[in-house]
């Protein structure tokens, strides 16, 4: 069954480079290898679920300087279609230096997301998906999202003032375990919540009951980009009619998988 998704958030350039061990202050060393992919939780949500079979648009902010060739590539290479909403920007889009230690697949990274770029809705509007997953990034395009969306998903990393706006239309809100409602408890924000908490296990709250599911056990290579993996499949199985806990677990495979392979996209090809 071949659904829409429509992901609306941040993309970036993600220069990836693995190392035996994190430096220390004014020391450098030398990586094991070197990798650029478009990153960023909207767009590697994107690639996820065209790689598990969706009709994926990514709604974002590339602009035309040079770096931004980058993602264009990544994303047409991984069936994702673009829809730039600021294709005349001249500046470098987000950027950002993800260092992973080859030995725990942990990773460290320095990014400046979007910043303060102010990016507007495309002319000619949103296009039609069966499910809209955003992430919070680029405000303006993220409240059309949401108002917009037969069904909505949040990625909720950390608290975004515009999930005042947003959260009142999501079905399936998907919390990081940092995540904190200033105004509400996390389990009351939506219909359905649902916490991840890394390799511990994930916990969901639905129509007033609640529970946890484990997290199978991985060597992790790399752990960059596996949240948004999650959100991404969670957002696939969802479309596809599944129950949300069925989608969760399905959801929790998915981001093993990313976490048991080192790179940013090698993995995909394990689906």
């Amino acid at each position: 069954m071949t659904v829409r998704i429509l992901c609306v958030g941040l993309a970036t350039v993600d220069l990836v480079q693995r190392v035996d061990r994190l430096p220390g202050v004014d020391e450098k060393v030398q990586s094991e290898s070197v990798e650029v992919a478009a990153g960023g939780p909207a767009a590697n949500a994107a690639v996820t679920a065209a790689a598990l079979g969706a009709e994926v648009t990514l709604v974002t902010a590339v602009g035309a300087h040079p770096l931004g060739a980058l993602i264009r590539a990544d994303l047409a290479a991984h069936g994702v279609t673009l829809i730039d909403a600021a294709p005349h920007d001249t500046g470098p889009p987000p950027v950002s230096a993800v260092t992973v230690l080859a030995g725990t697949g942990e990773r460290t990274i320095v990014s400046r997301n979007a910043g303060s770029r102010t990016v507007a809705v495309p002319a000619a509007g949103l296009p039609e998906a069966d499910l809209t997953l955003v992430d919070g990034h680029h405000p303006h395009l993220a409240v059309a999202a949401a108002t917009a969306a037969r069904r909505l998903v949040v990625d909720a990393g950390s608290w975004r003032p515009v999930f005042t706006e947003i959260l009142p239309y999501a079905e399936v809100v998907a919390c990081s375990g940092d995540f904190r409602h200033p105004h509400a408890a996390v389990d009351g924000i939506a219909p359905h919540v649902v916490i991840t908490h890394g390799a511990e296990p994930v916990q969901w709250f639905s129509a007033g009951r609640s529970g946890e599911i484990e997290v199978p056990r991985v060597e992790a290579a790399d752990t960059s980009g596996a949240g948004d993996a999650f959100h991404g499949a969670l957002a696939v199985r969802l479309a596809r009619d599944d129950d949300v806990l069925t989608a969760v677990r399905e959801a929790i495979r998915v981001a093993g998988v990313r976490v048991a392979h080192a790179g940013p996209r090698d993995w995909l090809k394990e689906l």
